[in-house]
Order: structure tokens, then C-alpha cells, then sequence
């Protein structure tokens, strides 16, 4: 075991490992320079030298503060068995709560808050990474403008139908890519640099001040400006389960802090440089030789860094699922050796739609700016305070450390939240609007639920009433599996077959999947058998909330535990519940209805747990919330 232990210590300390990380974590933050900049001296109106230096002094210690303290140096201390993400800090904040204490639902709150900006900021980033970049035809030839939309939508288009493929043929593209692109920023930007060292003094923090001191009426809308980048940096905490914290650390410190700073600050020695606005800094930065290689370069890694979110996206939705923040769906594994590979298909369709209006309705990067970053923040501010509580209540910090440091990066948060609401009239309303619906969704999902066990819960029949139930049914030769949501009752498949059937199984298996707060069970410890009665089991199988339920892996488990049991010699009983909503006026009946037909078209039991096909038999119960 600890040979074992030793040899992943030693992989996640692997520059293979430190390239991965700088391809998968970084994209979306390393594309920022395609736009922050630009976007920020636009908010700041009349351009001069004090804009400049004032807006670098703003980039420089948000990525410091916001990125390098917060995501870098404490947030990635939360894990939850190596895994990060607003989901698994949802998770890990649960444990020592009472269920249905005011904590416990504060905490639900904020993931189901923060749940929703994730999948927002995953409709945005592919629109303006990829717009970006290929913006940068207009450089090679004005006439290319009239093709920037058409080629934009090409390139998505293409990103969304790879999914189903799977990423594992192209992930090992990634790291040397992003690598090749961050030392390019650096590269362009110490050359501009060379030629204007004094825009260095931008790292006073006294620069940025001073720009929002005498500048307060567009104060805001530079701190909005600003905030473009540091957007990406959440994706620190939310991946680094694919590499370990250590990796995503070192290719931080390492390559994309430094290249970020340098091509920032590149892009301002050039600007002080012209004395004027320019258009795409970053691309002119490139030597006019290699311009056409720049924006090949920069459409590549806008394609990564969407790529990442996207994946991003199924795995958060897989996990929404699991802790049942989210109906079932149908969610497949594209790789037989990597757990992560996975392809939604609603999530891939719904987000692609929802890209390509942003693409066709903004027209532009610079008008897709007004509305990112409003969701983006509000996945940042959750994160703090979640982050906070788990500091509190179980690393044992002192309350003074919590409330000073914790409070800095929750200052610095609510100061982009601000920044970001001067967004809301140009744009920004969108993905919050996008958030809020998310959010009732969400909580509908999860308050039905709730209803819907307490009124099963009514009809149920304890287990302890089993031996009466089959007493007089007639025992018919072979294996029955029952899917039970709650180990104490008795699955109401079972109950509805003896009704009709009068029949019971020579050997009767009752199956409950539970979805631990673990991202992923030890395969040692996947089932857990108890004999109720004679030729009676009831099994529990266990599955971390970053796994896909699969109950073959189960039945797999339980004859290693010394009970044979195959698939292809069982019948499967799985319970339907048609739930049908009684009339109540106000939001609490429309949520009732909404959940109903949520229901209604959620992913069936057996296709979600993996159940072979031709062997389920489906016994509905009529359920009235």
C-alpha cells in the first residue's frame, strides 16, 4: 500500500503531470489577454498614461490576490479526496451538519447558488475565448471581418459535435499547447517590455488607486473590466482532482503567473509606447511575419480553454445529479480508463444553443465583456464563503485568522460583485437572469424531492413487515433485484409485483445505491450484504458523487463478497413513481407542477444505473404531492 501511494506521489509530482495541469486548469484564464486588457482601458474612457499604468496595477494584484492567495494558496486546501469545485466544497461543508438545521440549508443555498453561475460562466467562455481569437483575422486583412462570425461558428460547431467522441484522443494536446502559448505571451511581452521598461512601476498598488481615486464615476465599470482577468481562476480549485494540488501549484508559480504579468504588462509598454488606443494589443505584440501563426496559436488555445469547460460542465452536471441537485441523465463514459471522460448529451446541446446565440447576438468580443464576469463572480463569492465555513468548522482555525484572511478575499470579491453589476444594463442581466432560473430549477428539483419522500414515506412499508409480505406468495425459481431508494423500506417494486403477481423469487435481492459525500468509493468497499431472510439480501452499493452509478460494477462487488449473483440470469424490478401535483395556486403550486413533469421526464432508474435492458420490469406507483 504504501509503495503504492509512494508511486502516485511520485506521478503527481511529474512534469508530465505540471504540463497537463497548465492545459486542462489554465485555458480560460491564459486566453485573458486576448481581451482583459483592451476592455479595461475602454472602461476607463480618456486614454492616457495614468489608465495604463493604473489598469496593469489592478490586473497585477487581482491576479494576486484574487488568484495566487485565494484559489492558489488556500481554497485548493479543501479537498474532498483530492477533489475540488463548488460541488465538492458543497459536500465536504455538509459533513458534522444537522440535516435541516439553518446551517445546513444556508449551505445548500450557496451551492445551489453557485451551481448555477458555474453553468452560466460555461455558457459564455467558448463565445468570447473563441470570438476572440479569430477576431484577430482582421489583422491579416480588414476584409476578413465579414468572416469572423462565420468562422466562429464553424469552430464551436465542430468543438460541440467532437463531444460525444470523448476528449481522451486530444487532452494530450493540451499541456504542450498551453505551454507554447504561455511562453509566447511571454516571450511577445518581455520584448515590449525591453523597449519600455518603465511601465514596470505598474506593480505599485498606488497606480491603480490613484486611476479609480480620480476617475469615480467609471470606477466600477474598471474594477468590471478588471475582473476579465482573473475569470478562469475558480477553474484552479474545480480541476485540480485530474492532477493534485501540487502539479497545478507549480505550473502556476512556475510558467502562467509569470506569462500572464509579462504579456500584460507587454501590452501597456506597447500602448505607452503609441500614445494611443489600439485595437487586439496582444496580436500586435507578434511580429507581422508570424501574425498568421498568432492567430492559429490563440484559436487553438480558445478551443482548449472552452473544451475545459465544457468537460467541466458534464462533470458538474454528473455531480448535480448525485447530490440530487438535478434530475437523472443520461451521462456516458467515453473512456474505458478514465472515470472523468464523460459525454451529457442535454448539456452538450443546451449549452451549443445557448454559445451560439451568444456568438450571433453579441457580434463581438468586446460586447460579449458587458456580460461575462457577472455569473463568474458570483461562483468566486460562494467559494469564499463556503470556503470560510469549512476553515471554521474543520480545519480548527481561529476565528481571527478566518475573519482577517477570509475576509480580505470576501472584500475583494464584493468589490468585483460592484464592478460586475455596471454590466447588468449592457449584457450582464443575461447570464444573471440565465443564474436565477438555473437556481430555481435547482431548488425545485430538490424541494420535490423532499416531498416526494415524505409522501412515499406515508405509503411505505418498513422492512420489518417483509416476512408478511412474502409469506404468502408463491416462491418462482430464480434471482429478483429491486432498486430500494431507502434501505429501511421495502422497494415499492416489490411491493406492486407481489400485489399483482403473487409471486416472490427464490432469491430476492434488494438493492439501495448510495451516493456518498466521498468524489469516488474504494472498489473494496463497494457493497455491503446483510442476509435479512432466508434466501432474502439486502445490498448496499456505495459510489462516490463524481462516479456514474453502474449496477453490474455492484453485482460485480457482491460475488467477490462471496454472493453469486449475474445480470444474465436476473430479472430487475425498478419502481416508477408518476407523481401528479395538487392544485395549489401561487409559486409553491407552480413548483409543484414543474417538478411533476420533471419527473415525468427524467432519465428512467434503469438506464441511469446501468441495468441491463432487456432483463428490467417497471412497476409503476402513483404518488400525489
Amino acid at each position: 500500500m504504501r509503495a503504492t501511494q509512494a508511486v502516485n506521489g511520485a506521478r503527481r509530482w511529474s512534469l508530465s503531470a505540471v504540463v497537463g495541469a497548465t492545459g486542462i486548469v489554465y485555458g480560460d484564464i491564459g486566453t485573458s489577454p486576448l481581451y482583459a486588457m483592451e476592455e479595461s482601458l475602454n472602461a476607463a474612457g480618456a486614454f492616457d498614461t495614468e489608465a495604463v499604468l493604473g489598469v496593469l496595477s489592478l490586473i497585477f494584484w487581482s491576479l494576486a490576490i484574487s488568484v495566487t492567495l485565494k484559489y492558489v494558496s488556500v481554497i485548493m486546501r479543501a479537498d474532498n479526496d483530492g477533489e475540488g469545485g463548488i460541488l465538492a466544497l458543497f459536500a465536504l461543508a455538509k459533513r458534522g451538519l444537522i440535516a435541516g438545521s439553518a446551517w445546513s440549508r444556508a449551505v445548500i443555498v450557496l451551492a445551489l447558488a453557485g451551481t448555477a453561475f458555474f453553468f452560466c460562466d460555461a455558457l459564455i467562455t467558448p463565445a468570447i475565448s473563441v470570438l476572440s481569437a479569430v477576431e484577430g483575422l482582421e489583422l491579416l486583412d480588414p476584409g476578413f471581418e465579414r468572416a469572423v462570425i462565420p468562422v466562429t461558428l464553424g469552430v464551436i460547431a465542430a468543438l460541440f459535435a467532437y463531444q460525444r467522441r470523448g476528449t481522451a484522443r486530444v487532452a494530450s494536446l493540451f499541456g504542450p499547447v498551453m505551454v507554447v502559448w504561455f511562453v509566447a505571451l511571454a516571450a511577445t511581452g518581455a520584448i515590449a517590455i525591453g523597449r519600455n521598461p518603465h511601465v514596470l512601476v505598474a506593480v505599485d498598488p498606488l497606480h491603480g488607486i490613484a486611476l479609480l481615486s480620480h476617475r469615480p464615476d467609471v470606477a466600477l465599470a474598471i474594477i468590471g473590466a478588471v475582473f476579465l482577468a482573473v475569470t478562469g481562476g475558480e477553474a484552479l480549485y474545480a480541476d485540480m482532482g485530474h492532477f493534485g494540488k501540487q502539479p497545478v501549484r507549480i505550473a502556476w508559480f512556475a510558467l502562467v503567473w509569470p506569462a500572464l504579468i509579462i504579456n500584460y504588462y507587454g501590452q501597456g509598454a506597447l500602448l505607452l509606447e503609441a500614445g494611443k488606443p489600439i485595437s487586439h494589443p496582444l496580436y500586435l505584440l507578434v511580429p507581422p511575419s508570424l501574425l498568421p501563426w498568432g492567430v492559429i496559436l490563440a484559436t487553438a488555445a480558445t478551443v482548449i480553454a472552452s473544451q475545459a469547460t465544457i468537460s467541466g460542465a458534464f462533470s458538474m452536471a454528473r455531480q448535480a445529479v448525485q447530490l440530487d441537485l438535478l434530475p437523472r441523465i443520461r451521462v456516458l463514459q467515453t473512456s474505458a480508463l478514465e472515470q472523468g471522460q464523460i459525454y451529457v448529451p442535454i448539456v452538450n446541446w443546451m449549452v451549443f444553443v445557448a454559445v451560439v446565440a451568444f456568438v450571433t447576438g453579441f457580434g463581438s468580443s468586446s460586447a460579449l465583456s458587458g456580460a461575462y464576469g457577472a455569473a463568474v463572480v458570483g461562483t468566486m463569492l460562494v467559494t469564499t464563503v463556503l470556503g470560510a465555513f469549512v476553515a471554521a468548522t474543520q480545519w480548527n482555525w481561529m476565528k481571527g485568522a478566518v475573519a482577517s484572511l477570509f475576509g480580505l478575499m470576501l472584500l475583494m470579491d464584493t468589490v468585483f460583485v460592484a464592478g460586475n453589476l455596471t454590466k447588468v444594463p449592457t449584457g450582464g442581466w443575461i447570464p444573471l437572469t440565465l443564474g436565477a432560473l438555473l437556481f430555481m430549477v435547482f431548488q425545485t428539483w430538490r424541494n420535490g424531492r423532499l416531498e416526494l419522500r415524505a409522501a412515499l414515506a406515508k405509503m411505505a412499508v418498513p422492512r420489518s413487515e417483509l416476512p408478511k409480505l412474502i409469506a404468502g406468495a408463491t416462491r418462482v425459481p430464480g434471482t429478483g433485484v429491486f432498486l430500494a431508494s431507502d434501505p429501511d423500506l421495502v422497494p415499492s417494486a416489490l411491493i406492486r409485483n407481489i400485489e399483482h403477481n403473487k409471486v416472490v423469487h427464490e432469491r430476492v435481492i434488494i438493492l439501495n445505491v448510495e451516493i456518498t459525500h466521498s468524489p469516488r468509493q474504494d472498489p473494496a468497499r463497494r457493497v455491503g450484504i446483510e442476509e435479512i431472510l432466508p434466501g432474502v439480501y439486502a445490498v448496499t452499493a456505495r459510489f462516490g458523487f463524481m462516479e456514474t452509478p453502474d449496477v453490474g460494477q455492484a453485482l460485480k462487488a457482491c460475488r467477490t463478497r462471496g454472493l453469486r449473483v449475474f445480470t444474465e440470469d436476473s430479472s430487475f424490478f425498478v419502481g416508477r413513481h408518476v407523481v401528479r401535483a395538487r392544485p395549489m395556486p401561487g409559486l409553491k403550486g407552480l413548483q409543484r407542477r414543474v417538478f411533476a413533469r420533471m419527473q415525468q421526464y427524467s432519465t428512467q432508474a434503469a438506464e441511469f444505473f446501468r441495468m441491463p435492458f432487456r432483463g428490467v420490469v417497471v412497476l409503476n406507483t402513483a404518488v400525489e404531492i
